[in-house]
């Protein structure tokens, strides 16, 4: 167990969703299982009117309701639990902060007034209050650390982008940022670098000798539910393959770092991502498909189309659905292709790498040689399986796959840390391997600009219905090699049959 340094966790947005369904309850199991330092607070800031016992009291039900808690442990945490109104928007309105933090450093007789800003709010804020921060000396590292994590989006196109990332380092360093992408903070995303890079019989492997092509899937059964005003402004696009499926494929191509911390990992995933192939007006005419869902009736009940989702305009032209195929421009990739798609209103909620190797080249058994896959399952059912060819029992050498695999919860009896559990004690603790920096996300939005631009195009978009694996477009882009996607089932093994 890691115990962080004394802190205080300062949350603007503390009366949002975001606060009240993750970020409470991760640093509530933090604190019940002992992760967390006896001399720590949470402040949280928002413009609702609430005091510190209101604000107690609020989180206390919101525990209550979610998850079974231990009452005594939770009586404890909520004295934690501190609060302080004011407008984030006025910069003058920060000296009430400012008086509230010294209240806590002396009521915990805090030495150094360790402290972690949590932007828990609309992208629009993100520059304005790391601004209005430093307007009162609480971007200043003389008595502590001042660390500031970010939600996504970080940005909404390559411009906004690169103007919010000048804007927030005129007031933070870079080593002072944290971008959160909860998707780095999943065991099993993590666990791709320790299979690559612990297992010998891998590394020779993994690269254009031996690996025909690559599959990336992220889907999603559900449709926007109540975020269609948020969702029909940014899409598919921004929403997944931007930022969590992209930081997946940089951790499955990227080089073996020099060591096991930020920089060194950091430097490596901002590599691939600068060696992604340029998206090429060809790519967009013919390596790329953008879909949106329709109506459908899936295990009974209807489902409405995008457009007749709450907050969706009548006449939408956001994408539910990415396809592309893309490469990577480096010498261990060349010319293997990866094909990366995600859908809301897909079959099944499922996120998982699959790596095709070559067939053998052995004339004997060529013609009927199954393909050896592995298959990296990042959720549900978390795990790992192989599939290769055996030979079956009887007279001749007729080949018959078989698979063996490894289910992630069997590893363990103890309870894993979630997502951001993970990330906000690695943020306490100043480990920001996991978390996104401005060159690797500058890489990404150079890459989708191209996309950004021809999603205008009128002819540009596909339907699928609801329930179904995305346009029949998607599919020609591997049915042109002659491949075709893994069709994923909830459970990582039953790839023949599985009643979604």
């Amino acid at each position: 167990m890691t115990i962080s340094d004394n802190n205080t966790i300062v949350i603007f947005g503390a009366s949002g969703d975001l606060t009240y369904r993750k970020l409470i309850p991760a640093l509530y199991h933090l604190y019940a299982s002992n992760q967390l330092s006896d001399s720590f607070s949470i402040l949280g800031v928002s413009r609702t009117q609430y005091d510190d016992e209101s604000y107690r009291e609020k989180m206390k039900h919101s525990l209550q309701e979610m998850e079974e808690t231990d009452p005594e442990i939770l009586a404890k945490f909520c004295e934690h639990l501190h609060y302080q109104a004011l407008n984030t928007s006025e910069v003058q309105d920060y000296a009430l902060l400012v008086e509230k933090l010294d209240f806590l450093a002396e009521k915990y007789q805090l030495e150094q007034q360790n402290t972690l800003f949590y932007l828990a709010t609309p992208p629009s804020l993100y520059g304005v209050i790391p601004s209005c921060l430093a307007a009162h000396g609480l971007n200043e590292e003389s008595n502590g650390w001042k660390r500031l994590i970010i939600e996504k989006p970080f940005g909404y196109d390559l411009a906004s982008a690169l103007s919010l990332g000048k804007e927030i380092h005129q007031h933070f360093e870079e080593h002072q940022i944290y971008r959160i992408d909860h998707y780095l903070g999943k065991e099993t995303v993590q666990n791709l670098l320790v299979l690559r890079f612990s297992n010998v019989m891998f590394e020779p492997l993994w690269n254009r000798n031996f690996i025909e092509y690559v599959e990336i899937t992220g889907s999603e059964f559900l449709g926007v539910e109540e975020r269609g005003g948020y969702y029909d402004g940014s899409g598919a696009m921004r929403d997944m393959f931007q930022n969590h499926l992209l930081q997946v494929l940089a951790m499955v191509g990227m080089e073996s770092p020099s060591a096991i911390n930020a920089d060194a990992m950091r430097d490596e995933i901002a590599k691939v991502l600068q060696s992604l192939q340029p998206i090429s007006d060809d790519d967009l005419r013919n390596n790329l498909v953008l879909g949106q869902y329709t109506e459908s009736e899936v295990r009974g009940k209807f489902l409405p189309s995008y457009r007749d989702e709450h907050g969706v305009a009548d006449d939408s032209r956001t994408e539910t659905y990415v396809g592309l195929k893309m490469f990577i421009n480096n010498w261990r990739w060349n010319g293997v292709p990866f094909y990366v798609r995600t859908g809301k209103r897909l079959p099944t909620r499922v996120t998982e790498v699959v790596v095709h190797f070559k067939k053998t080249p052995h004339p004997a058994f060529a013609a009927n040689a199954p393909e050896n896959k592995l298959v990296i399952r990042i959720q549900p059912d978390e795990g790992i399986q192989m599939r290769f060819g055996l030979k079956e029992p009887g007279s001749g050498f007729k080949v018959k796959d078989v698979s063996m695999d490894f289910h992630y919860q069997s590893l363990t009896e103890t309870t894993m840390l979630t997502a951001y559990e993970r990330l906000l004690l690695d943020a306490l603790n100043g480990d920001a391997t996991l978390f996104a920096r401005s060159d690797a996300v500058n890489a990404c939005w150079k890459f989708v600009q191209p996309i950004l631009d021809f999603k205008q195009d009128p002819q540009s978009l596909f339907g699928y219905a609801c329930g179904t694996w995305g346009p029949k477009e998607a599919d020609q882009l591997l049915e042109r090699d002659n491949r075709a996607w893994r069709f994923p089932c909830k459970n990582l093994t039953d790839t023949d049959y599985c009643e979604l």
